[in-house]
């Protein structure tokens, strides 16, 4: 069908536990996979960094009671599909869709060191 470069999927959830007890088990927390696939993907990457477990006050990833802070959002990989679809990278197009993703920075080994991850090219 000629049109591999132009398919992607893309599998996402945010759902995680916290490392302490609360006496009934565990509470939400942050956490998750993410796997994108495609023929435009710049793959064979990973992204992010693996936390600290400790659950101590001198854990700079615990917000507290094991909360652990993630250090790629979820709206990194939404603002890098959201590149690809198109979406400009100024205040009208990111700033307003993807307020807070420029909280985060790409810490992975092989990242952008910018807050999209790179592993899609943006729309030409």
């Amino acid at each position: 069908m000629g049109i591999a470069n132009q398919v992607t999927s893309f599998t996402a959830s945010e759902f995680g536990r916290t490392l302490t007890n609360n006496g009934d088990g565990t509470d939400h927390g942050w956490g998750g996979h993410h796997l994108v696939i495609g023929g435009a993907v710049n793959g064979g990457r990973f992204f992010g960094r693996f936390p600290s477990l400790a659950t101590s006050t001198s854990n700079p990833d615990d917000a507290g009671w094991g909360q652990i802070i993630p250090t790629t959002s979820v709206d990194q990989y939404a603002w890098t599909l959201a590149r690809w679809y198109g979406l400009p990278d100024d205040a009208g197009g990111r700033g307003l869709v993807f307020p807070n993703v420029t909280r985060f920075t790409d810490l992975s080994q092989n990242g952008t060191g910018s807050s999209h991850l790179g592993f899609l090219p943006a729309a030409i």
